[in-house]
């Protein structure tokens, strides 16, 4: 889990997938996300729509949820998301934190969430948000 003395307020966090990206903002003040949809485009597309919410935001940092296998062990997807966060850093500049989101897709289907991917992204928001100094 990341934990820093980072001073930012606001975040968009997101869940990555290969076809779908949750995205959800939240700040450091409530310590909750709000789920801003779903992006499902790839490629280049993908980071077109990312710097619209960017934008339209205008996060202080950016967070992105890591999958890893329940013991602990990285795995394919692993490695996805850890380049997709190295991407976001060097396409947008901003400070990019990267959260362990074991369970966070399972969390947001038992809460029984209408899209799942953009819960997830509220749930590791959360938990980042939970892992900073007050």
């Amino acid at each position: 889990m990341a934990s820093s003395p980072f001073s930012g307020q606001t975040f968009l966090a997101f869940d990555y997938g290969l076809k779908r990206t949750g995205v959800a903002t939240g700040n450091r003040l409530t310590g909750t996300a709000t789920p801003r949809g779903t992006i499902t485009a790839e490629g280049d597309a993908r980071f077109v729509q990312i710097a619209t919410r960017l934008k339209e935001w205008q996060p202080d940092a950016l967070v992105v949820g890591v999958p890893f296998h329940p013991d602990g062990a990285a795995h394919e997807n692993t490695a996805r998301a850890q380049k997709f966060a190295r991407q976001l850093r060097g396409r947008f500049g901003l400070p990019v934190f990267e959260v362990d989101e074991r369970y966070s897709t399972t969390e947001a289907h038992s809460l029984g969430a209408r899209d799942a991917d953009s819960a997830s992204a509220c749930i590791i928001l959360e938990q980042f948000l939970r892992s900073l100094p007050s």
